[in-house]
């Protein structure tokens, strides 16, 4: 199962996205994690290079399992680790071998094109308490087939 780290920086109520060309959806800054590597380390690494930045005290805010499937059998699925970051040192590139980077309004999560599972984890990166943790199955076309979503929250009594 491949492993994803990615990363969204939300400074002035403003948010880092990636335009990817492909689709033209919107996505945090991230990718793959290589052999060996923590989630920590791979969210920051992959942030930096795509962003020609370094992300500022990141903190976990999300684990997901994302899946594709076709009727009812499974054709890809990987696990998904987001992390938030209040700040950044250096200035993002404007266009990568990824896509385009572009500072939007928080706000603006809510409508931008991107995959459902995306803007749900997004959005409750940048304005939920606590870790999130869901599965969201999409089909081959990434049209949302069904989410199941839980959170957990520091000090909160069992």
């Amino acid at each position: 199962m491949q492993r994803i780290a990615n990363l969204i920086v939300l400074k002035d109520q403003q948010v880092l996205l990636l335009k990817k060309p492909r689709r033209n959806w919107y996505v945090a800054p991230g990718g793959k994690m290589e052999a060996g590597e923590s989630i920590y380390s791979a969210a920051i690494r992959e942030f930096q290079e795509e962003t020609n930045t370094v992300p500022v005290k990141p903190h976990l805010k999300g684990v997901y399992t994302m899946i594709v499937q076709d009727e009812q059998q499974i054709e890809n699925e990987w696990m998904l680790f987001t992390f938030v970051s209040h700040d950044l040192e250096g200035i993002p590139f404007e266009v990568t071998k990824e896509g385009i980077l572009e500072w939007h309004p928080v706000e603006a999560l809510a409508h931008l094109p991107m995959a459902e599972g995306d803007r749900t984890n997004l959005q409750f990166a940048v304005s939920g308490q606590g870790v999130q943790y869901g599965t969201f199955v999409y089909t081959h076309d990434f049209d949302l087939i069904k989410q199941d979503i839980q959170a957990s929250y520091e000090g909160e009594k069992q």
